[in-house]
């Protein structure tokens, strides 16, 4: 039975949206992901699973992931693309999942340009990329007009294969922006020089693939609204180019927001939520056709009250749909609560398919490994013991109550989180805390019983049919002399306030945990706004200069501080591949000393006594804090499994990684799956 709009809270969200000649359910956009099961050699299968999800749990309308029209403009040397009637039937099987579902899917032509990662790519100017080892091949005005029919040829295809409509990607830095801006066009024919010139690839293919698909076939247009890069589009240019594919024939125009090259983060968990929806309610005056808004909105509250001030007619969100499947059926029904928010982490999504593995989602395990990763009703009950609720606690309770097992969770602390009470408190992690806030009400929600302030005893679990232990791990202290001196903490301490820091502080490992300490170190207090983020960033929010880029203001930081590492590489170098550099370049902002192949001799007065390149130093800091790493803490294993009852190690406890949440919920979904 359909729910009645006036039965939600967010009505803004859950309005159909009239397109003339078809109606969207809903103002829900599920954005364009690239999963890597766009490359399943043998069918799409899974992907045609994933997306069914999605429909089943209220998504309006779908793109897919980026499909390249021709071999040049794969995004690698095997990626997914669309020329042939023969990859035309690999598709339909996600049109049919997607339409039997009682959805509506439109597919994403995507050209890479100069962003391809095989030695065939093309540009409209040989200018290599800062994010390909290749150069690109200059494109000659018949190669030109062939990519502009190859477009319509992947059209005419999609269409064919049952797409409701395509989006046309005009953002990003790819191909097509890469024809707009002058950064990247240096051509002195009709398709470069003037603004008119350049923008005549774009415009003509609109153009041409609306005369191909006829009128009743939606047409997205993706369109860089601000570049983030040196020599991009003005506000000016972005306006015009908006009319000009609102004439050429385009049902709907997409926000995109900066290119891929740009060293500004644009969908980072520090991007404060909606942060460039700004960009869009300045565009939103000048044309006729419904608008997109996009990029880090990630809660129903915001994307209702966006729509409700006029930014947008409609709101794509990506990752929140990685995050939770039924994000707009739990919405729908006023059930905010129980929504799995994205937090923005990367880790699971986009730092995997960088590195050619499929995506999945650090909160969601399932997402992506919706065939092999269910969750189905128990014929078994069993009593289950829980200890410890970290993450991997909390996403095993709350999976294996959920499948009907009577669940107890024993926590030695007063809260739930465990280490992610840490993360939170990290300037740029605070949405963390909706993690915790999604498994406490899952907790909730299935009656799991939570013993707080309890520490479980040999005793106090028997009896219990499983025991799963979820214990975590402790920071490891390195052995320097000295290492007892009163200005040494660990993270632990620093973080929670049961010690403070000076105005001097070395962090010793540079790890994920000591980035983020010296992010925490450096940061006023209440400092986070989006202001701030504009400011810290360079961004041009008001649009006054070319490519919406200022010079960044940067507050003083209130300490001083080194961040060292035992290792003579790079600091940060296994940090996540979409996020790494952004972390780099925030600390160097505060002007942190990333120091390498340091050796640790002493600790006294006078402060940390380190070895450098064989040169004796003396760095003096008020505070030593310690973030070298961590020991699993598991001291039940033994006893338990000496007492002949039947144990389970999950998360930190079963490997101390670096606070690895993203393998300690897999890890936990997993085992709950199968018990």
């Amino acid at each position: 039975m359909q729910l009645r709009i006036d039965n939600t809270p967010f009505k803004a969200l859950f309005q159909p949206l009239d397109l003339g000649f078809t109606q969207l359910k809903n103002r829900l956009l599920m954005g364009s992901m690239h999963t890597g099961m766009e490359e399943d050699k043998q069918d799409l299968q899974r992907l045609a699973a994933f997306y069914r999800e999605r429909v089943l749990g209220g998504a309006g309308l779908i793109v897919t992931g980026g499909i390249a029209p021709d071999r040049a403009g794969r995004l690698a040397p095997f990626s997914a693309k669309l020329t042939s009637s023969k990859e035309q039937g690999r598709y339909e099987l996600l049109t049919q999942t997607v339409h039997e579902a009682g959805g509506k899917i439109v597919m994403q032509i995507l050209h890479a340009g100069r962003y391809g990662y095989h030695p065939f790519i093309v540009a409209p100017s040989a200018l290599k990329s800062p994010i390909s080892p290749f150069k690109p091949w200059v494109m000659s005005t018949r190669r030109i007009h062939k990519t502009i029919l190859h477009f319509v040829r992947a059209a005419t295809l999609a269409k064919a294969a049952g797409f409701d409509g395509i989006e046309i990607m005009g953002s990003e830095g790819y191909l097509i922006n890469q024809f707009i801006v002058l950064h990247t066009n240096h051509r002195q024919d009709e398709w470069g020089g003037t603004f008119a010139n350049r923008i005549r690839f774009p415009v003509e293919i609109v153009r041409q693939v609306r005369e191909a698909v006829g009128e009743q076939f939606i047409i997205i247009y993706r369109l860089s609204m601000i570049d983030l890069i040196e020599k991009g589009s003005s506000w000016e240019e972005v306006v015009i180019l908006a009319k000009s594919i609102e004439q050429a024939g385009a049902t709907l125009i997409n926000t995109g927001i900066g290119w891929h090259e740009a060293r500004i983060p644009t969908i980072a968990s520090m991007v404060p939520a909606g942060a460039f929806t700004q960009v869009t309610k300045h565009l939103k005056p000048e044309i006729s056709i419904p608008l997109i808004t996009s990029n880090r909105i990630n809660t129903p509250q915001l994307a209702n009250s966006l729509l409700e001030s006029g930014v947008a007619d409609m709101v794509s969100m990506a990752r929140p749909f990685l995050a939770d499947a039924q994000f707009a059926v739990k919405a729908r029904l006023g059930e905010e609560q129980a929504i799995n928010t994205c937090i923005a982490c990367n880790q699971a999504c986009l730092d995997r398919v960088f590195v050619n593995k499929t995506a999945s989602c650090l909160v969601n395990p399932r997402a992506c490994n919706e065939t092999e990763l269910i969750y189905q009703a128990v014929h078994q009950i069993k009593q289950i013991a829980v200890v410890g609720a970290g993450p991997a606690g909390l996403a095993f309770a709350a999976v294996a109550a959920e499948r009907g097992h009577r669940v107890s969770l024993f926590e030695k602390s007063d809260c739930l989180g465990g280490q992610f009470n840490l993360a939170k408190k990290i300037p740029g992690k605070e949405e963390y805390q909706q993690t915790i806030r999604y498994f406490t009400h899952q907790l909730e929600k299935f009656q799991v019983t939570v013993r707080l302030q309890t520490e479980a005893t040999l005793e106090l679990l028997q009896g219990f049919d499983e025991i799963v232990l979820a214990t975590g791990i402790m920071p490891r202290i390195p052995e320097i002399a000295g290492i007892e001196h009163a200005s040494v903490m660990s993270y632990v301490e620093a973080i929670q306030g049961q010690k403070i820091p000076g105005k001097r502080v070395a962090v010793i490992g540079a790890g994920g945990i000591g980035f983020d300490v010296a992010e925490w170190l450096t940061h006023f207090p209440g400092e986070e706004s989006s202001q701030k983020f504009y400011e810290e960033w360079g961004i041009d929010i008001k649009l006054e200069s070319r490519g919406g880029i200022t010079q960044p203001a940067i507050e003083q930081s209130p300490r001083q501080v080194f961040l060292l590492q035992r290792k003579k590489e790079k600091l940060g170098k296994h940090l996540g591949k979409t996020t790494g550099w952004i972390h780099r370049l925030s600390l160097k902002h505060r002007h942190v000393s990333m120091l390498s192949g340091v050796k640790y001799e002493l600790i006294d007065d006078k402060g940390l006594h380190v070895r450098i390149e064989g040169k004796p130093q003396v760095l003096e800091v008020d505070s030593i804090i310690i973030c070298a790493g961590q020991i699993e803490l598991r001291e039940l294993l033994t006893p338990l499994k000496t007492a002949g009852l039947s144990v389970h190690v999950v998360g930190g406890a079963f490997k101390a990684l670096e606070l690895d949440a993203r393998h300690a919920i897999d890890q936990a979904c997993r085992l709950a799956a199968i018990l």
